[in-house]
């Protein structure tokens, strides 16, 4: 079982990518996590998009950033894995590729994140450490992360 990864802009992306990504997010970060929020923020056209791929269905996804869009570092978000695929483990593979998309594309190793706070021991085994105090972003307990 393995995800086939791709990253591009979005003016690359298919109008059924584009579909299949919002769905992901929309499915997870408002249905599932009960968060009432508009999801399209203006900032999909300024991201690089890496979507991950099984069976012909997006099951992974994260935007990348470069530095000064999100924060003053480059910056990872949206990250998603399908609810149905969580016990494969993908997402320290969305990670993984997530942080090797930022140095190919921006040329960096500095990110910086707002984790969702029950995800903290997530992101520090992927190097990251936490930056801030707790902080509520639509009603969901964050911390400011960063990765050097």
């Amino acid at each position: 079982m393995e995800i086939k990864w791709k990253i591009k802009p979005f003016e690359a992306l298919t109008a059924h990518e584009v579909y299949d990504l919002l769905k992901l997010r929309s499915e997870i970060f408002v249905v599932e996590q009960n968060c009432v929020y508009l999801d399209p923020d203006g900032k999909d056209k300024l991201a690089l998009h890496l979507i991950g791929e099984y069976d012909g269905k997006v099951v992974a996804y994260s935007r990348l950033f470069d530095a000064g869009i999100s924060f003053d570092y480059a910056s990872i978000g949206r990250v998603v894995v399908d609810a149905n695929y969580r016990d494969k483990k993908w997402g320290h593979d969305l990670m993984r590729e997530a942080i090797a998309g930022i140095k190919v594309n921006f040329g960096t190793d500095k990110i910086t994140i707002g984790a969702q706070l029950y995800l903290k021991k997530f992101y520090e085994s992927h190097g990251f450490v936490p930056t801030s105090e707790m902080y509520l972003e639509d009603d969901i307990p964050h911390i400011e992360m960063q990765r050097t």
